[in-house]
């Protein structure tokens, strides 16, 4: 059994209001994104991961060694599963899955977990995912509470994104760096959560239709309201 299988039901402890706070984003726009909206608030360190959920691990594993943290989260924008997270809404992770770590078969998909090598999925800590989803609605912001899928490849056709959809229920968004953040932060005993804004929908691939500066935006009023709930 790994260090995620043993935590994966276990509550873990959150930050103290004193502790420090890491948030990893993927590019510069969602870190400056996240910066307007802490306005210098001390607690927080904002840093980027990169993209993609190997860049991610790294770069939160260096970032957790050079500090002393409490939390951990990841946030940026990303695709949602429609029904689940509408653009412009904000999904804040009750599960964190590598949703494409594991095998084809003749019979679809499985997972790492079904494959006995470990497990795909790494839990969000319940009470705080929760107190802050609460927040961010409180706040006057769209926001919802489900399993935010980590993918190598950015989902691009509307079978692909039906065949996420039925294998994982509850899936809300899909983004790539997640997975590699979380377990980077468990490994290291800290509780971790991931915050996506709703830039697109997943399934097929159209850009004219995507509402990246919305996105930033809601990340920008998200990231305000962490100061005052965490």
């Amino acid at each position: 059994m790994n260090a995620y299988s043993e935590k994966r039901d276990q509550e873990q402890p959150g930050p103290a209001q004193s502790s420090r706070i890491l948030i990893m984003t993927p590019v510069a726009a969602e870190q400056e994104a996240v910066l307007r909206g802490l306005q210098g608030e001390p607690r927080f360190d904002v840093a980027i991961a990169g993209v993609g959920p190997v860049a991610a691990a790294i770069a939160t594993t260096s970032a957790l060694a050079a500090g002393s943290y409490g939390l951990v989260i990841n946030m940026g924008i990303a695709g949602g599963f429609q029904g689940r997270a509408e653009i412009g809404s904000l999904v804040v992770s009750s599960e964190i899955i590598a949703a494409d770590l594991g095998a084809q078969s003749p019979d679809g998909f499985i997972s790492l977990d079904e494959l006995g090598f470990g497990t795909a999925r790494v839990p969000a800590h319940a009470a705080l995912a929760g107190r802050v989803a609460e927040a961010l609605r409180a706040g006057g912001l769209p926001a919802g509470m489900g399993a935010v899928l980590t993918l190598s490849t950015v989902t691009g056709t509307a079978e692909a994104a039906r065949e996420l959809a039925a294998r994982i229920p509850g899936a809300a968004a899909e983004g790539m760096e997640g997975f590699g953040v979380a377990s980077a932060a468990y490994s290291s005993g800290v509780p971790a959560l991931e915050i996506r804004a709703i830039s697109n929908a997943v399934g097929p691939r159209d850009k004219a239709a995507w509402r990246i500066q919305d996105a930033l935006a809601a990340l920008e009023q998200a990231s305000s309201i962490l100061r005052e709930v965490l």
